[in-house]
């Protein structure tokens, strides 16, 4: 069932994504007065699922999930169609119109892809505001993993700064760590502030990393037991407070479960405070180091969130804004792309950044970020890509001479060829991680 959520959640977000900005082009197209043929959501090799002719144009949906086009009439794109274009050229078509006007047609997708992300950023701050954890709020400092341990981290370091710049909300900290390049991180260590530096082989580890390789540290209490639970059998119930094992006191569950990891196969003692008296539970501790419960935040020393509300005209700036640094963010992972091209990977991994439980605020969270993502991309100067045609079109304002048609034609079979390939290799990374 989390598969089909994931999936359905997946198609619903790319056929909002492909249809905005497939009626970019189409609207552009429509305002200079040029036929539009063909309006498809999905592509529709051999056969569609659903078509229907409106005017001149006829709209359709496609089998293959891989996108959307609009074929435009007396242009040189997917369809390949050539015969068309070995007529002389009629008013209507693509062709016959000044230059200007078919780069506003070509880069009406990636106009929309952007504005649809503003507004959607816009919409869900004034329905559910914004609620973030500042650095400075982060009192227990972070817990570590294997990486953030090799970088010089430590648990219950708290970080103060990036390259010196402080970051104002906790989660933005591994993006401005592989984004912008900082050399490095300084923290407060007992009371001390420590400057810790990132060395380019470190930084391409940051990049690669799968996880985030710290967290936020905090004091729990049991919030759940999974089924067979060895801990619930034996006694412990939800809103306990674990504060010891055995003889040994814990605060925070980094130091919960790295104490635990010591008694493997063995019985320990816990020291449980249950509605304000102690309590001690004797609980086997699994061949894994696990007793079978789920931890939750102690509400008595939660971390403070910061919560921003909006009225509908205070989030359309917010909401832009918010639009603008997340395109930046965008244009700032293409220079990584290069150099960690082992890292791309296609529907799969796309649909696994999608939550397993249907969650319309994630949801368009990510919808957004995904209209911005596929607006920067569709940029990039590969023929076939909306940014190709805006290159050669670019180069006819500036030098007065058009490309031949048999360039573009060759062209646009080059671009679809790197885009297949790439989109096979993509695809292929998801696979293999799959066995991994």
């Amino acid at each position: 069932m989390e598969i089909l959520i994931k999936i359905a959640q997946l198609l619903l977000s790319l056929s909002i994504l492909v249809v905005f900005h497939e009626l970019g082009h189409f609207t552009f197209a429509k305002i200079f007065k040029t036929r539009v043929e063909k309006f498809y959501l999905f592509f529709n090799p051999w056969f569609s699922l659903f078509k229907t002719k409106w005017g001149e144009t006829e709209y359709g949906i496609g089998w293959l999930p891989l996108g959307g086009y609009v074929k435009i009439s007396g242009m040189i794109d997917e369809s390949m169609d050539k015969e068309q274009l070995e007529k002389p050229a009629e008013p209507w078509e693509f062709r016959s119109k000044p230059s200007w006007q078919r780069l506003l047609i070509m880069i009406g997708g990636v106009l929309v892809n952007i504005i649809l992300a503003f507004a959607i950023y816009a919409m869900m701050l004034s329905v559910w505001g914004r609620e973030y954890l500042p650095t400075e709020n982060v009192k227990f400092g972070i817990t570590v993993d294997s990486l953030g341990i090799e970088l010089g981290l430590r648990n219950g370091d708290k970080i103060i700064s990036v390259g010196n710049k402080p970051v104002k909300e906790f989660s933005r900290i591994i993006p401005e760590l592989i984004l912008n390049d900082p050399k490095t991180i300084q923290i407060e260590r007992d009371g001390q502030i420590v400057e810790i530096n990132i060395t380019k082989e470190q930084e391409k580890k940051i990049i690669k990393y799968q996880k985030p390789f710290f967290e936020f540290r905090f004091k729990f209490i049991v919030g759940g037991f999974p089924k067979n639970s060895t801990a619930q059998k034996a006694g412990l119930m939800i809103n306990d407070k674990i504060v010891g094992i055995n003889d040994s006191t814990v605060q925070f569950f980094d130091e919960f479960k790295s104490l635990l990891s010591n008694y493997k196969n063995q019985e320990i003692t816990l020291n449980v405070i249950r509605n304000g008296n102690k309590q001690n539970i004797i609980v086997p501790v699994s061949n894994e180091g696990l007793i079978g419960f789920g931890p939750i935040i102690d509400t008595e020393n939660n971390l403070e969130l910061k919560k921003e509300k909006y009225s509908f005209f205070s989030a359309i700036p917010a909401g832009i804004n918010m639009g603008y640094n997340a395109v930046g963010d965008q244009l700032k992972q293409l220079k990584l792309i290069p150099a960690h091209y082992d890292s791309l990977g296609g529907f799969i991994a796309i649909g696994n950044i999608f939550p397993a439980e249907w969650d319309w605020q994630r949801f368009w969270a990510l919808t957004a970020m995904l209209s911005i993502m596929l607006g920067v991309l569709n940029l990039l100067p590969i023929p076939a890509l909306d940014g190709g045609h805006v290159l050669f079109l670019l180069y006819e304002i500036i030098s007065g001479r058009k490309p031949s048609d048999k360039f573009l034609e060759y062209a646009q079979i080059v671009g679809m060829v790197l885009l297949f390939s790439l989109l096979i290799y993509a695809n292929g990374n998801d696979i293999i991680k799959l066995f991994q």
